[in-house]
Parts: structure tokens; sequence; C-alpha cells
């Protein structure tokens, strides 16, 4: 006589070859395509700082954009090295929400109305109501998203921005700046390095990406946190080479100053940055690698 639990094995492998064909297939799941979160948010004190993705694209040829001073075996190198390609650079565009417990303050706007409202509302909150929009500077890719084919985006906010930054565009017969921004000019108010755009929230001085290029220092109950904008617009080819030429500064040595000023003072605070361009969530910070510098990305300090 067979055991229990021999007749019970045989059993079941024989029901298992017994299935039809036609199950394996239904078990097959379709393929997804790429995901990605649009929003993340964390404490800062007594804040809330909100990174928005409001858009992202690939760009072709990340060495016409950055390391225009150096050879391609240098910039190949340091991209191996990075286990980055060399063909092509995933731009990220972040806008930043600081809600303060008084005011709800975005800084930029990204490159369409769409972008930036798709991600508010994917963060919670609804253009209408941001109280400050700041404007760290008037490339096209941080003002985009102040109007459209539906008017004013942000209802109901008050703007700043950089004195030195809008008077040089205003000057400068520039399409985005005049369609974007000059309308607004009513409800904008000029501030200079060192003032505050809002309480907790100062202008710093980052001169050199454009001419009044600015970042802004966030503290709260003993926190801190600098928005960088565009200071460094990528982790290994600006932020870990900050002596290469960036394309789209205006004033390089200026920028690279700028860059350095700003790397210095982030690892001697060890404060974490929201770079515009860095991978999204954005967040991260900067440590000392010899002479020079690395980014490390944020993980949980900001949860914690």
């Amino acid at each position: 006589m067979m055991s229990t639990s021999h007749i019970t094995r045989r059993t079941l492998l024989g029901a298992a070859a017994a299935l039809p064909l036609a199950h394996a297939a239904k078990a097959a799941a379709p393929m997804m395509g790429a995901s990605a979160a649009i929003h993340r948010r964390v404490a800062l004190g007594g804040f809330e700082v909100t990174t928005l993705l409001s858009g992202s694209m690939p760009r072709d040829d990340p060495h016409s954009i950055f390391g225009l001073d150096v050879d391609a075996e240098t910039f190949s190198q340091v991209a191996n090295d990075a286990l980055l390609p060399t063909d092509k650079a995933q731009f990220f565009f972040t806008p930043t929400l600081v809600n303060t417990g008084k005011e709800l303050v975005l800084f930029d706007t990204g490159l369409n109305p769409e972008g930036i409202t798709a991600a508010l509302e994917a963060a919670g909150y609804t253009a209408d109501q941001v109280d400050i929009v700041v404007l760290t500077h008037m490339h096209g890719d941080h003002i985009g998203g102040l109007s459209g084919d539906n008017g004013t985006t942000f209802a109901n906010a008050r703007y700043i921005a950089g004195a030195v930054e809008y008077d040089h565009w205003a000057a400068a017969g520039n399409d985005g700046f005049d369609s974007k921004v000059r309308p607004l000019a009513e409800q904008t108010t000029m501030i200079a390095p060192g003032e505050d755009a809002a309480s907790g929230i100062t202008a710093v001085e980052a001169f050199g990406h454009t001419p009044g290029h600015m970042a802004y220092r966030i503290e709260s109950e003993g926190k801190s946190l600098l928005i960088a904008a565009d200071f460094a617009n990528h982790p290994v080819f600006s932020l870990e080479q900050p002596d290469w030429e960036v394309k789209f500064d205006m004033d390089k040595p200026a920028a690279a100053a700028t860059r350095r000023k700003l790397l210095d003072m982030l690892v001697a605070e060890r404060m974490p940055f929201i770079g515009y361009h860095m991978p999204f969530p954005a967040m991260g910070f900067v440590e000392a690698r010899g002479d020079g510098y690395g980014y490390v990305p944020e993980s949980y300090q900001l949860r914690l």
C-alpha cells in the first residue's frame, strides 16, 4: 500500500501536468512602461518643502552642453567613471514649493503651464493656492509656466525677482521675458541678495549662469536648505566638475566661481540643497572629495 504523502505528491504532479497551455499564457502580465513620481514632500522645521517634476527629457550629445573646454577623451573618461553614457543625458525641470504655514511659495514654474499645474495637482495643490512665485532667473524653462493660452497660471499670486536679473532681461529684447514676465510687472517685487522673499526665505547671490541668477536659503526651526536653481546643472558634468564650461552659463568664469562658492558652503554646513536640473526628486548633499566635490542624493535624511 502506498503512503498518503506519496499518493498526494503523485496526484499533485499529475494535476499540474494536465493544466492547459492557455493558462500559462493568461498569466503573462502586460508591459506597463517606465514610471516616475512627480512630487516629493519633506519637512524642514516647521515648513513643508515639495519638489515638483514639471517635465523631463533626454538630450543628445551632453558634451555639447557640458565641458565645452575639455577634449572628448576627458569627457568620456569622466562619464565612464560615473557609469554614465556619453551620447545622451536626461534633463529634469524641478520647481519647488515651500509651505511656510502662512504662505505657499513657488520657486520657478517649469516649461509650460500644463507641466507645473499637473505636478502641483499630483502633490495635492492647485495653482490658485500659490501666494508667491519666486523667479530665480529668467531662462525659458523657469518662466514658461507663468502663463499660456488660458492666461495667467497663478491667479492669486504676487511675484518676486532679483532686481539685477529683471533689469537685464527687461533691456534684452527677449521674447520669453516680454511675453511671460513683463506683463506681471505691477505684481512683481524686486529684491537684492540678502533680502527676504518671505519669512525664512532669503536671497543668495549666485550670479554667472545669468547676470542676476539667485539661489534662496530656506530656514525654519534651526533647519536649513538651499534652493540652488541652476548653479550646477548636472551631478557629474557640472557639480563634480565645477570648472568645466557649460553652454547655458552666460558668464562662464563667474558661473564657475559661484559653483565653488556655493559648493564650499554646502560642504561646510552639511546643508541639503535642491538643484533644478538634478535627477528627480532633485534633493541632495555635497561632500568634499579630495580637492573636489561629490553629489550625494538624499536618501532618508530629510524624512527623520
